[in-house]
């Protein structure tokens, strides 16, 4: 065969195949498949193959299945095949924060499978939910392998009293999202699809059945009242009450807390619960119950994430949520997208180290973003994608994946919180997205941003609001941890997201300048950026006269008519990051590298600002934001 009529063949079968799968091509563009249907990006005319090597724990395999027995309950754990299961009753109804209560006893996990004897342990005095007499109980667990490693916090109901059944059981929830004056939803996820929940609300009885996860709207509740739910698996009921926003607009005082990046930290224990610091969330989720805040903000950096496969993020998702439950089935978290968690199709060279991604495509069905959504609940305010922008390469079909529930806004009371999403269409590899192909770190595109100024323009006249946060994962000024990126690349605008192989027009300073524009000239009621990626806490005045250019920049300069507070806290269980020098470091306070809890209290005009370290209840900062005039 002549070599030009092969290769025709060749590029011919590539798009086909690629085609076949539904990938995306005109995004793409060094993409290709080779005779086996393996995928493979070209870089620098050398051959990078995808990583197809499956992850070592996923929600399924930890999950396995549960069975009964004459002396109570098997467990199969595919995922896991040396290892112990540590195990508790869980005491609902005692209190208003249910957790398991661990037994002095482990069972041993041999060939991925344990048995937890019911009657023989939790007998006479160790039989504190009195199940004996009930017939039922529920049972919390810890799955740990070999190597002493936290995989997963699970339960399960059982009944009977031997012989014992597996009974309906509610492994994940309730929480309660998006409060209104008037509605909110409850979400909570089953053990089986067979599993019958009954989910009461405001005198309506909601039957959940044939599936494993719910999300069940309720609506026509009374502005600033209290409510009681309760849901039923089984003969196991539960019950949580929940407080509606006031009206909107209404001056009424109310607190927020906020925080970002809690994946896994050091020194050992829950601070690595895979993939997530479930010791320091749970210490912000007490805390933030015990300031009483009307709702929690979280941006972004919930696990360690950078995964190939779904199943694994659900497991790191899963393990994170497991860390706020017993306070989120009454305040409801707001959770927004960060680069961990990015969900990735990687690809590695025949010979050598490294490593190129891309977001995880079909993106309609596997993105970072669609697994995002489909774990946490949030507003849906109509962005769709980056589709019909100007670099759309086939404006007759979605291309990019879509903005569901990682851009998005929201009020409570006088107030309204937007939400950005900085690490969309994610391409880790800063150096190499120009053969790539994606979204840069910090970056946001033309579609996001222009839902931005559509969104703030609307906030500004909206008369029931007085006050807007914005937050993002990315710091528009960073201050240690991430000056290489984020929206300074230490000054250097060259860095920018590419489509098709090609550049957007906008650099990543012209850009953040762009999105500055719109808070400090555009609007007057922006109190703040909320920012994490950093893993420390500090608060950045921005000035009209705070030098904000690397000392060699010749395009045009952003005039600012008025400051703005960025208020960073990454602190949330995160490795540490110290302080590096920027062109800005003077206009940073408080720096701190300790665990932060950050609190907002509105009061009417007034918005002050406390930092509380959850773990040891110090105040790291205070101030009234406010106060500060241009």
């Amino acid at each position: 065969m002549k070599p030009t009529i092969f290769l025709f063949f060749f590029a011919a079968l590539t798009q086909l195949l690629l085609a076949q799968e539904n990938l995306p091509i005109e995004l793409h563009p060094n993409l290709k498949a080779d005779k086996k249907g393996r995928l493979f990006f070209m870089v620098d005319g050398e051959q990078w193959l995808e990583d197809t090597k499956a992850p070592a724990y996923t929600l399924t395999g930890v999950l396995g299945s549960i069975t009964g027995d004459a002396d109570g309950l098997r467990f199969e754990i595919p995922a896991v095949e040396e290892g112990r299961i540590y195990f508790g009753l869980i005491p609902y109804g005692e209190t208003v924060h249910p957790q398991p209560v661990f037994f002095k006893r482990a069972a041993l996990i041999k060939k991925h499978r344990a048995s937890i004897a019911i009657a023989k342990e939790f007998s006479e005095k160790y039989d504190m939910v009195n199940w004996a007499e009930k017939g039922y109980g529920t049972i919390g667990y810890r799955i740990v392998n070999q190597k002493g490693e936290m995989i997963y916090d699970g339960r399960v109901t059982f009944s009977g009293k031997g012989p014992f059944t597996v009974a309906p059981t509610i492994v994940e929830g309730p929480f309660i999202h998006n409060v209104t004056s008037e509605s909110l939803v409850i979400s909570l996820t089953s053990l089986r699809d067979s599993d019958t929940i009954l989910l009461s609300a405001n005198g309506k009885t909601h039957r959940l059945f044939g599936e494993s996860r719910y999300e069940v709207a309720i609506a026509g509740l009374e502005a600033d009242s209290n409510y009681e739910y309760c849901v039923t698996a089984g003969r196991h009921k539960q019950c949580h009450t929940f407080k509606t926003a006031p009206p909107v607009g209404a001056k009424v005082p109310f607190s927020f807390a906020y925080a970002s990046d809690s994946r896994a930290g050091n020194g050992g224990g829950e601070r690595n619960i895979y993939g997530a610091n479930a010791y320091i969330m749970k210490r912000i989720a007490a805390l933030a119950h015990h300031k009483e805040v009307a709702f929690v903000q979280f941006s972004g950096d919930l696990i360690n994430g950078y995964s190939i496969s779904p199943d694994e993020m659900n497991l790191q998702y899963a393990n994170w949520k497991r860390a706020i439950e017993p306070y989120a089935f009454g305040i409801p978290w707001y959770i927004s997208f960060g680069n961990h968690e990015a969900l990735s199709r990687r690809f590695r060279p025949k010979k050598g180290s490294g490593y190129i991604s891309l977001d995880r495509f079909p993106y309609d069905t596997e993105s970072g973003e669609v697994v995002f959504a489909n774990n946490f609940v949030n507003p849906e305010n109509g962005l769709v994608s980056e589709d019909n922008t100007a670099y759309d390469p086939d404006p007759n079909n979605q291309n990019f994946p879509p903005y569901r529930r990682t851009v998005f806004h929201y009020q409570y009371g006088n107030t309204a919180v937007v939400v950005l999403n900085s690490n969309y269409w994610y391409a880790p590899n800063k150096r190499l997205v120009e053969e790539t192909s994606g979204g840069l770190h910090a970056y946001i595109m033309d579609a996001q941003l222009e839902w931005f100024k559509n969104t703030i323009s609307q906030l500004e006249k909206d008369t029931t609001v007085e006050h807007i946060f914005l937050t993002l994962h990315t710091p528009f000024f960073p201050n240690g941890g991430h000056v290489s990126d984020d929206m300074w690349y230490r000054g250097n605008n060259k860095y920018r997201s590419y489509v098709g192989g090609k550049p957007l027009e906008k650099g990543i300073l012209e850009r953040r300048d762009e999105l500055l524009d719109v808070i400090v000239n555009q609007s007057e009621k922006v109190v703040a950026i909320l920012t994490g990626d950093e893993h420390n806490y500090a608060k950045t005045l921005i000035t009209p006269n705070t030098t904000i250019y690397p000392e060699d920049w010749t395009l045009p300069k952003l005039s600012r008519k008025r400051s703005i507070w960025q208020i960073n806290n990454g602190a949330a269980g995160a490795p540490y990051y110290a302080q590096e020098q920027t062109p800005w470091t003077e206009s940073a306070s408080n720096f701190s590298t300790q665990n932060a809890l950050v609190f907002f209290h509105i009061d009417g005009e007034t918005v002050k600002m406390e930092v509380i370290n959850p773990e040891t209840f110090e105040k790291l900062d205070e101030a009234i934001l406010t106060e500060v005039t241009p």
